[in-house]
Formats: structure tokens, C-alpha cells, sequence
């Protein structure tokens, strides 16, 4: 069997085929891309993995599962057609857009592995580059005379026999943020169990397409544009393996949180605190204390994460907005300082800060976002640490007829330094997050951080 890509942990192909939504839906549907989308345009692709416990045969995999997937994301895509079409770069003149036309498709991959499923689905350490056997890989630009066209998601569903399975995600993070992607995750999700799509009309979840409803007074959208086109080349870099890093999943229980949230409140009762500001300050402080090389104290430290702003616009979007609504924040505090003894409090009250500052802005989410690529490339090359997903989107409530996912995995995290922060699968109110790093980094990092939750 031919393998998925050039990496040697890749599976063994099965089949490659084209979904393509129903032809009796609509001709075209273009849609401009907004300033929210342009600074996602040559990010880094988004990669997503659910596995699901579901022992059953190749034969059974083959004649059942795969058709009734295949069917489901057919019905599904007819609802979210953007992700079926292309991003449109222009090469000399107008701004990207999204397109989708009649005949346009979504690449869906079958494949089986062989690897252990149980070890790949736990929480300890373990090679990255093991779960690009369920990475879908992006079909590559096409280069027209007066644009280049880039498609936006593609599909994977990987046979462990006799174990389970696992679905990929990979997309274009200019289509859509993590709201609409996991829309369409629990949508497929949605139509795959219950065999049609009324449920998702019933419940008014599809998504929403006017991108007229996004106010733009500042004319971010040309600003934006004037500041990143033709900055790098609009294809993404391709992976090398071997990645050199193990990536794990670490849990923060409800008790957790509230051990780290009286700590706060004992000394800053005033401080703006909630389960994600407490998890991202213990990862941060955690993460520089283990740090063994010579940074000087003076060293600026930064942590940055994106937040949702559809409910926070003038006027507000609906939560089914599909495309991208992040306003960008900014944490800053200094490398002696985080090291120091008080360093997960000062961890704390820079992120309460900066949300108060931004999400909490008495003029507004937007305000200043003229600056925020500028301010964003400043800090590339320098100490910076990130989240990737949120608390807010669970998927592991994405039911597709086989009951809820075993393991999430974010393998995107594997191309930069941001954790994947979700809820817990297993902890009421708990948090998971997931590291990938050189294995000595991530050793040291899992010891700080066992050795601080136990001193709580």
C-alpha cells in the first residue's frame, strides 16, 4: 500500500476520494476575507485528532463505517460549503476571498495503522511524530496565471483494527477559528448519528455567512491587508521528521483550580480570575521555572492567546458567525520575575490584566487592533508562549453514533510553542492541556509542575 506522505510514520492507504456536496445546492457562494481572516492567512495549517474506542474489522470498517462517514460528510458539507471551496490569492491586484463553486470538494483519506492505540491514547509521554499516521494532509496550491488557490480542510479516518479509530482535521485557519471548525466537527458529528441533518436546523446551529454584519469603522480590513500581503509565500511550510518531540497531556482537576484560585484571592482579592487564567499562569510559571538555560531576569516573557469576540462586537455577531472573530491578548511580565518565589501569582495577575485590558476594554474588544499584526511580529523570536483551542469548545462531546472520544490531540502544537487547552474528559470541571517538546524540556517541565500542584 502507498504511504499518506513522506513521513515514515505514516499509515497504510487505503483509499483517497473527493466529497463533494450536493450539486443542487447553490451555484457559487463567495465571501470576502475580513481582517479577523487576513491574519490568519499564512499561518500554519490547524490539525486536530479525536480517536474513538470502536473495535470492530477492516471488513466491517469498509462496508459500514466508511460509507455512512462518507454520506454524513456529505450532508454536512452541504451546510458548510466554504469549507468544500478554496481561499482565492490574488497575485497582483484585490484582497483574498473564499469561493466555493459547484463541483468543488473535500479531500477524505482512509487508512489503517498499525500502531498500539492504547499507548496513543493516553496521557504520558510519547513521540510526536506517532500521530502523523491520522494527519490529513492539505492538497497542494494551485498556481493560476492571477491567483493562487488553497484549499481549506481535508479529512482523515485511520483504522486501528480491532481497537478503533481516529479522525483527522487539518484546515486553513483563514477559513475559520476553532468556533467553526468545531461547529462542523459536531455538525458531521450530528448527521453521522442520527443518519440526517434536521437536528442541526432544529436546534438553529448552522452557520451564518454575512459578512456585512461585521461593522469595520476603522477599515481594519485594508489595514490589514496593506501590513501582510505578499509578506511570505502563502503555501505552508512543509514538515521534516523526525519532530525530536514528545508531547503529553497534563490534568488540572476542579480541586486544582480552586486551590490556585483561593492562593490568588488570599493576596489580590481584586484580581480578574477564572479556570483558564489559573491554568495558563501555573503552565507559564511552570514552564520557566524549568527552564535550565541562562535567560537574563530581565528577559521579557511573554504569553499570548486569542479570544472570541463575536458576542463582544457593536453590534454583536451570532455565535454561529462562520470564519474567523478573534481579537489578540497579550501577557508580559519579565523572566527573573516569573522564576522568582512569586512567580505564579505575578503569572496571574499579568493574564488578569490583560484580559481586563482587552476582552474587558471600556472602548471596546477592537481597540487597537490596527497594532495587533505589528505588535504580533515583534514578538516572533523572542520568549513567547500561546494557547491553541479553549476551555469553550468541547469535543469530546462529538458523538458520532460510537460515544464520546477517547483522546484529543492537537498535533498543531507540534509547529510552535502553544499548549492545547481543553475541558477534561474525565474530571467534572477539570482542564487538560497537552505540551509537545524536546523529551529533557518536557521532563523537567512535568516535574516543576508535579511538584507545585503537590505543594499547593
Amino acid at each position: 500500500m502507498a504511504q499518506i506522505n513522506e513521513n515514515p510514520m505514516a499509515a497504510a492507504l487505503i483509499e483517497r476520494c473527493q466529497i463533494q456536496p450536493s450539486p443542487d445546492t447553490v451555484a457559487e457562494l463567495t465571501l470576502p476575507l475580513l481582517h479577523f481572516d487576513i491574519t490568519w492567512l499564512y499561518f500554519h495549517p490547524v490539525q486536530r485528532l479525536l480517536f474513538f474506542d470502536l473495535p470492530c474489522s477492516r471488513t466491517h470498517f469498509l462496508d459500514s463505517i466508511v460509507p455512512q462517514l462518507k454520506e454524513s460528510l456529505l450532508r454536512t458539507l452541504n451546510h458548510f460549503l466554504p469549507l468544500a471551496g478554496n481561499i482565492v490569492h490574488p497575485i497582483n491586484a484585490g484582497r483574498p476571498f473564499s469561493r466555493f463553486v459547484v463541483g468543488d470538494s473535500v479531500t477524505l483519506t482512509i487508512a489503517e495503522c498499525s500502531k498500539n492505540y492504547k499507548h496513543l491514547t493516553r496521557n504520558h509521554a510519547r513521540s510526536a511524530d506517532e500521530f502523523y499516521a491520522c494527519v490529513p494532509q492539505l492538497p497542494p496550491a494551485r498556481h493560476a496565471p492571477d491567483a493562487v488557490v488553497l484549499p481549506v480542510l481535508a479529512l482523515q479516518v485511520t483504522l486501528f483494527p480491532e481497537h478503533g479509530l481516529c479522525l483527522g482535521f487539518t484546515n486553513h485557519h483563514a477559513i475559520g477559528d476553532a468556533s467553526t471548525i468545531v461547529r462542523f466537527i459536531k455538525a458531521w458529528a450530528s448527521v453521522n448519528r442520527f443518519g440526517g441533518d434536521s437536528k442541526l436546523i432544529d436546534e438553529k446551529s448552522l452557520p451564518f455567512y454575512d459578512r456585512t454584519a461585521v461593522a469595520d469603522p476603522a477599515g481594519l480590513d485594508s489595514v490589514y491587508w496593506d501590513l501582510v500581503k505578499r509578506s511570505r509565500s502563502v503555501e505552508p511550510r512543509q514538515f521534516t521528521f523526525p519532530l525530536n518531540k514528545v508531547r503529553a497531556t497534563f490534568v488540572i482537576t476542579r480541586e486544582d483550580v480552586e486551590k490556585l484560585k483561593a492562593f490568588v484571592l488570599t493576596r489580590r482579592p481584586e484580581m480578574h480570575i477564572t479556570a483558564f487564567t489559573m491554568t495558563c499562569a501555573l503552565v507559564w510559571v511552570c514552564l520557566v521555572k524549568a527552564e535550565t538555560g541562562a535567560v537574563a531576569p530581565d528577559e521579557p516573557e511573554y504569553f499570548g492567546f486569542a479570544a472570541d469576540c463575536r458576542g463582544r462586537l457593536n453590534p454583536p455577531l451570532p455565535a454561529t458567525y462562520f470564519g474567523n472573530c478573534l481579537a489578540f491578548v497579550k501577557a508580559q511580565s519579565t523572566h527573573g520575575l516569573l522564576k522568582g518565589r512569586e512567580g505564579f501569582l505575578i503569572a496571574a495577575e499579568s493574564l488578569g490584566l490583560a484580559i481586563q485590558k482587552s476582552v474587558y476594554s471600556e472602548k471596546g474588544i477592537l481597540d487597537g487592533a490596527e497594532n495587533w499584526p505589528v505588535d504580533f511580529r515583534k514578538m516572533l523570536g523572542k520568549r513567547l508562549f500561546g494557547v491553541a483551542g479553549s476551555p469553550r469548545f468541547d469535543l469530546y462531546d462529538a458523538d458520532y453514533g460510537w460515544g464520546r472520544p477517547r483522546k484529543f490531540e492537537s498535533a498543531s502544537i507540534d509547529r510552535d510553542t502553544s499548549m492545547s487547552l481543553c475541558k477534561s474528559r474525565d474530571y467534572e470541571d477539570g482542564l487538560e492541556f497537552a505540551l509537545s517538546r524536546p523529551k529533557k524540556k518536557l521532563d523537567a517541565f512535568a516535574a516543576v509542575f508535579t511538584q507545585t500542584l503537590r505543594n499547593l
